[in-house]
């Protein structure tokens, strides 16, 4: 009587699954989602999402979904508005359940595979692209599916993929300047500036190619160059995402023609933007640090004793971002024995779920929570990390590097599910350190680095935490500074090898020769023999350095020893 009605077709569907007769239900569950583009309920709640009317929209899904809860199309709507607020873990449930309930519908797959990807969960979005199957992926998966490869070091088929959609979409700059990210990590410098000016030529106030250039660290700007970058920044259109990257490339422009004040311009102003867009609070991360030194004493340590995984396999440089850790990667990932990856976010996602869901103003369950952990979890903790990296491994080599710098606030937890893994700090001159974070923009993360008393203030709790770990856990951090190693690379390269148990190779004094992808901004310096360019950079910005010299306090006279006094 109604063949193109959703919900008949919908139960059709389910009847027919819950009788095994996987293919005939797949036909009425895609039925059902081209019936329900008529449907006039989620044709006004599309109108208002696609207008980003959000509380237009929200009610009309939920009345709809309770009346009919079988409703995947609303479903799938209801995720969609969820994640546009940010709210991804409700918006994969939900997705989840559309899947559950219809388990061809595509369009709730592919968006599952992007809120995995921006939960930076890569391994499961490439399930759920692969379920998709490559061959019925539109372009914009395609770059999902690149991206995602990025992250897990599939670099090779991501700049396959890339190049593919271009082929169809050349005049697209931002899946140029993907491409040339791409390039950059595996070493291709030439071909990733040639990449870089292609977006520039579609969209020159495209800021972020811009920075992106900059950010290569050996690509110096000419005047037409600088021209182009201060004409966009005129435009009262621009946005402020392009205005902040652009005064980062221009502060990096100016300081190259040592122009400090021009470039202190650019470097304030663009930290400025991105400091109001994230809103940092740096009494959450030293409220954490103090409840971490007083939670975990010598005693507690030895309580623990023996628990946690045995596994020797990981090798985690930690401490503070521009501090040398990718340097320290590169030398040891060198080796024979052991395995370069990337900056890893599982130690930080397995410790979030410890500390559980709060409001963003109360502090969490960490570290207090690992006081109910017992011996057995502590295990599967460890394992889950294990199990969770093992996808970066592709060599097989006996032991592998998680460079992820901000795990230096997780090291305490990190001795106890994982007791056997190496950790070395990785540690450089305050000022030169927070300099060089405060003139650096970022993806994402690292948000105390836009402003220079929350910069200070974040590697004084870094360095009394790792001060405190010194007396509690004595011998069992490996601290590497970094004037030393450049000054004087072979003695500190055998130390640093000795520590990790292996033997010495020439080919870890030779890093820079290593042809092994980097992704980090320090990508092309570690391509290099080691210099002091990168020294006191600060010197020229000092008259302005004062608010982070403040907040350093005793950090910045004791930052290479400890404990502090």
């Amino acid at each position: 009587m109604h063949p193109d009605s959703p919900p008949a077709l919908r139960l059709v569907g389910l009847a027919l699954r819950a009788n095994g007769q996987v293919e005939e239900a797949a036909e009425f569950e895609q039925r059902a989602v081209k019936a329900a583009a008529s449907d006039p309920v989620l044709l006004h709640a599309g109108q208002a999402l696609f207008s980003n009317q959000l509380h237009e929209a929200e009610p009309l899904l939920k009345e709809r979904l309770k009346r009919d809860p079988y409703d995947y199309n609303a479903i799938r709507m209801l995720a969609e508005l969820a994640a546009r607020i940010g709210r991804l873990h409700d918006s994969e449930n939900l997705l989840r359940r559309a899947l559950e309930l219809a388990p061809s519908f595509q369009s709730a797959r592919a968006n599952l595979a992007t809120v995995l990807y921006r939960q930076h969960r890569a391994p499961e979005a490439l399930e759920q692209l692969d379920l998709l199957g490559t061959d019925s992926l539109s372009d914009g998966y395609r770059n999902l599916r690149a991206a995602a490869l990025g992250r897990v070091g599939g670099y090779h088929e991501a700049i396959e993929l890339y190049r593919d959609v271009l082929r169809r979409q050349a005049n697209q700059p931002k899946i140029w300047m993907s491409l040339a990210h791409v390039l950059k990590t595996v070493g291709e410098q030439e071909e990733a500036v040639a990449a870089y000016r292609k977006a520039i030529e579609l969209a020159p106030s495209l800021g972020e190619v811009w920075w992106s250039l900059a950010n290569l660290k050996t690509v110096k700007f000419g005047d037409s160059d600088v021209a182009a970058m201060e004409a966009a920044l005129d435009d009262a259109a621009l946005h402020a995402d392009d205005e902040l990257h652009l005064n980062f490339a221009l502060g990096k422009a100016w300081e190259d023609r040592r122009d400090a004040e021009k470039s202190w311009h650019h470097y304030e102003e663009g930290n400025r933007i991105r400091a109001e867009q994230v809103r940092y609070e740096p009494d959450r991360i030293s409220g954490v640090i103090d409840r971490s030194i007083a939670l975990m004493s010598a005693g507690f340590f030895e309580e623990r004793k023996g628990q946690g995984c045995s596994a020797p396999d990981p090798i985690f440089i930690l401490g503070m971002p521009r501090a040398g850790s990718t340097l320290l990667e590169q030398i040891l990932a060198s080796h024979s024995q052991i395995e370069g990856t990337m900056e890893l976010p599982d130690i930080h996602a397995i410790a979030r779920r410890i500390d559980g869901h709060h409001a963003r103003n109360e502090p969490g369950k960490y570290p207090e929570a690992l006081l109910s952990i017992d011996a057995d979890t502590l295990y599967q903790l460890g394992q889950e990390y294990l199990d969770r990296t093992r996808i970066q491994r592709s060599l097989g080599k006996p032991y592998f590097i998680d460079k992820m710098p901000n795990n230096w606030a997780y090291a305490g937890f990190i001795r106890l599910i994982l007791p056997n893994a190496k950790i070395i700090d990785a540690r450089r001159h305050p000022l030169d350190c927070c300099f060089s974070n405060f003139k650096q923009h970022y993806a994402r993360g690292q948000n105390f680095s836009y402003d220079l008393t929350h910069t200070g203030r974040y590697y004084a709790d870094y360095v009394r935490y790792m001060a405190h770990l010194d007396l509690v856990q004595s011998g069992r951090i490996y601290r590497v500074i970094h004037d030393r190693l450049v000054d004087d690379p072979e003695t500190e390269i055998r130390l640093l090898l000795n520590y990790c148990g292996v033997e010495w190779e020439d080919a870890c004094l030779n890093f820079h020769e290593n042809k092994r992808a980097v992704r980090t901004a320090s990508s092309e310096q570690v391509r290099r023999p080691l210099s002091r360019s990168g020294f006191d950079q600060w010197k020229p910005f000092e008259q302005w350095l004062e608010p982070l010299k403040s907040a350093l306090g005793p950090a910045l006279q004791h930052w290479d020893d400890a404990p502090l006094p």
